[in-house]
């Protein structure tokens, strides 16, 4: 998570919007063979309309996350409902994402935001800030929503994860929030079958004119699959030294609807983890006469993450 390519310390109301937590499958036993040319250190291709393991690597080795960790911290929010709720950023919100070198959303001390808007600040520009926001606020405490996100994890049968924070930055240490690649697959499953979530994380970029509580803001995606990859629907990148370029994506062509992950695609070069995935999606998709996929430039101001 990060604010440029080169950034070195990487990232009541009861309504709930989700899926019941039984509604994951279990993942089927690994597929033989697989798409040439991926060099991510774990990946994994699921057939979520199948329900099948179409080809997966490493996948239950741990490794860190990086900002993959908002995707659970999304998941604990939008369980707990609420998302019309109100809350307001405070300014130890802002101080933890510069302190900790962190992607930010931008937000400013005592703005007004709904839930909603902040899960898009949070999943779209990867903002560490609104990840802080909603943490404090669901914990109540980060503590206790890091408790949340681990019991969650459990319930859904993450056997391989621990969350010590709410965003993937690399503290306490480098490693201490881990996962799997089979184990971000069916957290990804889970929280796809939601509209609330499809629809974030679906979104290139995000407009929110100012008024009398908050100033103007506009959030650009930092997964550039979307509108460069035919039929790409979300999820969310992450990148820390530790963890590499990574990505947590999805796909839909006719009625084939896969879902993948790459983790530390590479350590260098921040496209890989994009071209990783379009090798898989089109293997998945059986698209033989492959022209090269040609990841999007990153538009200027955008966040890297």
């Amino acid at each position: 998570m990060r604010a440029s390519a080169r950034w070195t310390g990487r990232c009541a109301i009861a309504v709930v919007t989700t899926a019941p937590l039984v509604a994951v499958p279990a993942l089927t036993a690994d597929a033989a063979a697989g798409p040439a040319g991926v060099g991510a250190k774990s990946a994994y291709l699921w057939d979520i309309g199948g329900k099948k393991t179409r080809w997966n690597r490493a996948a239950d080795t741990r490794r860190p996350i990086a900002s993959i960790t908002k995707v659970m911290t999304a998941a604990v929010v939008l369980r707990s409902g609420g998302l019309d709720r109100v809350l307001t950023v405070k300014q130890k919100h802002l101080d933890y994402a510069f302190r900790q070198g962190g992607s930010s959303a931008g937000l400013r001390a005592g703005d007004r935001l709904t839930v909603r808007q902040l899960l898009n600040a949070m999943m779209l520009p990867s903002g560490c800030d609104a990840a802080y926001v909603l943490a404090d606020a669901y914990g109540p405490g980060w503590r206790g929503f890091v408790t949340k996100m681990n019991k969650t994890a459990r319930a859904l049968k993450m056997s391989r994860t621990t969350y010590a924070n709410f965003d993937g930055l690399p503290w306490p240490s480098a490693t201490s929030t881990n996962s799997t690649a089979r184990d971000q697959i069916r957290l990804g499953h889970y929280l796809m079958l939601g509209k609330e979530f499809r629809a974030i994380v679906g979104r290139k970029t995000y407009n929110l004119p100012a008024n009398r509580y908050h100033k103007a803001y506009y959030w650009r995606n930092t997964n550039r699959l979307l509108g460069s990859y035919s039929g790409a629907a979300g999820v969310k990148t992450g990148s820390t030294n530790a963890a590499g370029y990574s990505l947590l994506f999805t796909a839909r062509r006719g009625n084939r609807n896969l879902l993948g992950v790459v983790l530390n695609s590479s350590t260098t070069n921040e496209q890989a983890r994009f071209t990783d995935a379009a090798k898989m999606l089109n293997w998945g998709f059986g698209v033989r006469t492959m022209s090269a996929y040609r990841v999007p430039e990153v538009p200027a101001g955008a966040n890297v993450d």
